[in-house]
């Protein structure tokens, strides 16, 4: 199944130079959203070596929306938003990170999901590992666990991953 999910990705994914601004790489994974097969291949493959160990499934803002939501469809399990800033309508706690190209913080209902809660968080890119290192401060100090971090393409270069230190990371392809 990862070989499906992986030729899917190579396949339908597009390279986008310059954007949000002049420098940046831009992976775009819209075209693999848009795939229904393909699409149900990523899921599975995101999902499955973490079989059994989660509770819940988390995405961030916003693709990583896209992936929790079919995440948690397909194992029958519930979905946490992580938003950005004053999207959410109730009390939140908040962790600010920085990007690729700026900074900026990231915001979760605390009360979501019953203490102890295993959390598998799942995104589109680990890229710095900003996002998914604030992610993993505000899973914890809500007071659930991280059970595993499952992205679909990891850019080594940025070497997000040291921010992850001691995180069990599943990564489909890495560019």
């Amino acid at each position: 199944m990862p070989d499906v999910a992986r030729d899917a990705i190579e396949r339908l994914s597009r390279v986008v130079p310059d954007f949000p601004s002049p420098g940046i790489t831009f992976r775009d994974l819209s075209p693999v959203f848009a795939d229904g097969p393909a699409l149900r291949s990523v899921i599975d493959a995101l999902v499955a070596p973490f079989d059994g160990e989660f509770d819940a499934i988390a995405g961030m803002e916003a693709r990583g929306f896209v992936l929790a939501a079919g995440a948690a469809y397909a194992t029958g399990l519930g979905c946490v938003m992580i938003r950005k800033p004053g999207k959410l309508p109730r009390q939140v706690i908040s962790e600010d990170y920085d990007l690729e190209y700026g900074s900026t913080s990231l915001e979760i209902h605390p009360d979501e999901l019953a203490p102890g809660t295993r959390v598998l968080l799942v995104d589109d890119v680990l890229a710095t590992g900003g996002t998914l290192a604030a992610s993993c401060s505000l899973v914890e100090r809500s007071g659930w666990s991280v059970a595993g971090i499952s992205v679909i393409l990891e850019l080594r270069s940025l070497g997000g991953a040291k921010k992850l230190p001691g995180r069990r990371v599943n990564t489909l392809l890495t560019v």
